[in-house]
């Protein structure tokens, strides 16, 4: 399976930043890429349909609702994400699970929604700073890939990111070491999960993901795609990272 580099903008981009898609798509037409995946602000989606229609470049939305409508002021549906042209959606970014407190159960959930409405979910998981120093990794991950992931999890249907939350903004940067180290433990605990069915599960890594590190990271062991934030909001920066991608 191809790796994925997906770029999340999170709370980024006005209508002027469809320059920067219709710059991603040129310069992609024609080539062989990775998959190409990018999640602008849900108001931006309708915008980019027609931008990224003759292009490798898919879009993703950022997050969902479990439910598919109601009263819920504020919130998206998957079904929405789906009728605005998305075919991914990210569920359980730690920004989500920090600001907005939802629960491995509420990720779980979202993830049965996107899947319902026939959208792929990038599930992400990660540990804080704390967590981390205090030896509690893998215990950390192994909760979240067990309360986050549902059993109907496949490779066609579903991503996981790796976000350490300590290597987010922070300066601090993950070592290939330490990614490899986590992809092996991730991967296990999905296998352990999900049976042979976890064994494609595409595992990509999100953390400060940028052009001068992003061929290493792309070459880990174990390391299936990206999630990258800042660095995919400018053509330019993504199309680099883009180009560290393995082909084969």
């Amino acid at each position: 399976m191809k790796q994925l580099i997906a770029g999340n903008w999170k709370m980024n981009g006005l209508l002027a930043a469809k320059a920067e898609v219709v710059a991603l798509a040129n310069a992609l037409k024609g080539r062989a890429v990775p998959e190409v995946l990018v999640c602008p602000p849900a108001t931006l989606l309708r915008a980019l349909i027609d931008t990224v229609e003759q292009s490798p470049v898919r879009l993703g939305g950022q997050s969902c609702h479990a439910k598919e409508s109601g009263a819920h002021t504020g919130d998206i549906s998957a079904e929405m994400l789906k009728d605005a042209g998305a075919s991914y959606v990210i569920v359980g970014h730690s920004e989500r699970r920090t600001d907005h407190k939802e629960s491995s159960a509420e990720v779980a959930a979202q993830a049965n929604a996107a899947w319902r409405a026939g959208l792929a979910a990038i599930i992400c998981i990660g540990e804080t700073d704390a967590e981390r120093a205090s030896g509690r990794m893998q215990d950390v991950l192994a909760a979240q890939i067990d309360g986050s992931i549902p059993a109907a999890a496949t490779a066609q249907n579903t991503a996981v990111a790796y976000e350490p939350i300590w290597a987010i903004g922070t300066g601090k940067t993950a070592s290939r070491a330490d990614i490899e180290e986590a992809h092996a433990f991730i991967r296990a605990r999905i296998e352990a999960k999900l049976g042979a069915a976890g064994r494609a599960i595409r595992l990509l890594y999100g953390g400060s993901v940028k052009p001068s590190n992003a061929k290493e990271i792309l070459h880990a062991k174990g390391v299936d795609g990206v999630l990258v934030g800042g660095a995919s909001l400018k053509a330019s920066d993504f199309l680099a990272i883009i180009d560290g991608a393995k082909l084969d």
